[in-house]
This record gives C-alpha cells, sequence and structure tokens, in this order.
C-alpha cells in the first residue's frame, strides 16, 4: 500500500492513451464530438491533432487516486484543462499523474497535490483533490 502520510511521494503512474481509448469513452459518455476521433476535423478547427476528452483524462486522475489509496472514497476531484492531450494516430499519448500527500484537513480528509502531464506537458492545472482514507 502506497504511504499516506503528509509529504510522501505519490510513485508516479502512466497511462497510454490511444484512439481506441477514445472511441470507448465516446460511446460510454455520449460525447461524439468529432475533434475527438476525425483528425481533418481537429485540424479544421485549430487543434494539433485529434483530442482525448477533459473528462476522460481527469477519469485517469481519479483511477490513479484509487490505485494509491486503495479505493478509499474519493470526496472531491476536479481540474482545469490547460493543454489538450493529443492522440497519435498510431501509438499512444502518455498521460503521467504524479504528485505528494498533502495534510489531513479538520474534517479528516486528506489531501493530495497531483501534477498531471503528457510527454512533459502540464495537461491539468489546479488538481483538487480530496479522500476520505
Amino acid at each position: 500500500m502506497t504511504d499516506l502520510t503528509a509529504g510522501a511521494t505519490l510513485d508516479p503512474i502512466t497511462y497510454d492513451v490511444t484512439r481506441a481509448d477514445l472511441v470507448a469513452y465516446a460511446h460510454a459518455s455520449g460525447d461524439h464530438n468529432p475533434i475527438h476521433q476525425d483528425e481533418s476535423i481537429a485540424l479544421a478547427v485549430g487543434l494539433p491533432g485529434v483530442i482525448a476528452h477533459g473528462m476522460y483524462t481527469l477519469a485517469l486522475v481519479g483511477r490513479a487516486v484509487r490505485t494509491w489509496t486503495d479505493g478509499a472514497e474519493v470526496v472531491e476531484l476536479g481540474a482545469k484543462f490547460v493543454a489538450p492531450v493529443v492522440v497519435p494516430a498510431d501509438g499512444a499519448a502518455r498521460v503521467t499523474v504524479a504528485g505528494t500527500v498533502g495534510e489531513r484537513t479538520d474534517a479528516g480528509l486528506l489531501t493530495l497535490a497531483l501534477e498531471i502531464t503528457c510527454d512533459g506537458t502540464k495537461v491539468l492545472g489546479a488538481p483538487k483533490v480530496s479522500v476520505r482514507a
């Protein structure tokens, strides 16, 4: 189990994001915006290519938190989308979630200070995570 004492480093977790993942997420979420699947449309609207759904990227954060906290109750999970996760036609984008354990709040919640990057670029800013652990 991960050390959840204040100041402990959380082992980074990296997820490969493929175009097949985006198709599956679109079906599960109902978000069929073509910028998440069609290269020509993504480029036509000024994006650098097909991008992952922002909420899919945030879901990867939730997955990492569950792993680190052994499935503790997630009370708060949020972030700002600051850069797109560009997913190549072949291969995968690599999203890494890393951070440290913060202080326990007066309400007994444990906060996590996280950094979420894709291939070294920050993609989610001001992440807020607290769990009941």
